[in-house]
């Protein structure tokens, strides 16, 4: 039972969207990175009140966030919070919703929670291992999540920031197996496979420990399957924060061929 440390992420979700729709009312200015990627008042006001949450909590963690230099302490704590205080920067910066706060907690390097929230929609998604995936309201009462039986043909859901040619050559190469393609932002769409509502959804491009590890947990309670593109586990414990493409499915039966471009 991890019950103390989901009400813990749960609040600190809770208290980053809330900063995150402040700023998301008003007109903010955007930094980049120099990686290009984007950055906004909201990105570190989120990430600092997260952080304050947990460590209060929590002071005997590690913690790994999007917004802070990785300074490898993480690799002597038994566990580590994974965090991204606004995944979904872009789709913020379009103002479309499409956008997240993302808690994951590692044992041994194994996903033993993740909390997932979506401020404009009031909206968590969490799981805890062992115990399932549920999706809730503010105020609202649990939802059990279970991916769908649906197997070929699939809906499809493809990122909505970063179109990858590989993805197009997927939806070609595939036509046959896919029922519908949608588009969507930010670890969200994790959380619409694991409530069944789409099936399958294929990363090729850049991504980051931090974009994947809270969803993990919530696809894997929820029945799917999530893994590399080599189709190992994703490695949480590893000095490089980066992932090299994953996949999302919610049956083995609809693993689709990557060996002409993986």
């Amino acid at each position: 039972m991890l019950k103390r440390e989901l009400d813990v992420a749960l609040e600190a979700a809770r208290c980053a969207g809330e900063k995150i729709l402040e700023v998301y009312a008003k007109d903010f200015s955007v930094l980049y990175k120099l990686d290009q990627s984007p950055v906004t008042e909201a990105d570190v006001l989120a990430n600092h009140v997260i952080l304050d949450i947990l460590e209060k909590n929590f002071p005997d963690d590690g913690f790994l966030s999007e917004e802070v230099v990785d300074d490898a302490s993480r690799f002597i704590k038994k566990r580590c919070w994974i965090i991204d205080p606004l995944d979904g920067t872009k789709e913020f910066i379009k103002k479309n919703g499409e956008f997240s706060v993302s808690i994951g907690l590692v044992e041994d390097n194994r996903v033993i929670l993740g909390v997932i929230y979506i401020p404009v929609r009031g909206r968590f998604y969490y799981a805890v291992r062992g115990e399932g995936a549920y999706r809730v309201e503010d105020g609202g009462v649990p939802v059990k999540l279970s991916v769908s039986s649906r197997i070929k043909p699939f809906n499809l859901l493809v990122s909505r920031s970063h179109p990858s040619q590989k993805t197009l050559s997927l939806q070609k190469i595939h036509a046959k197996d896919i029922l519908s393609v949608t588009e969507m932002g930010s670890a969200i769409k994790g959380c619409l496979i694991a409530e069944g509502l789409y099936d399958v959804y294929y990363n090729f491009g850049h991504s980051m420990k931090w974009d994947t590890c809270a969803m993990e947990c919530i696809v894997q309670e929820a029945g799917g399957i999530m893994r590399r593109l080599d189709h190992k586990a994703i490695d949480y414990n590893e000095e490089d924060t980066h992932n090299y493409g994953f996949y999302i499915i919610n049956r083995i039966e609809n693993e689709m061929d990557i060996s002409k471009f993986g």
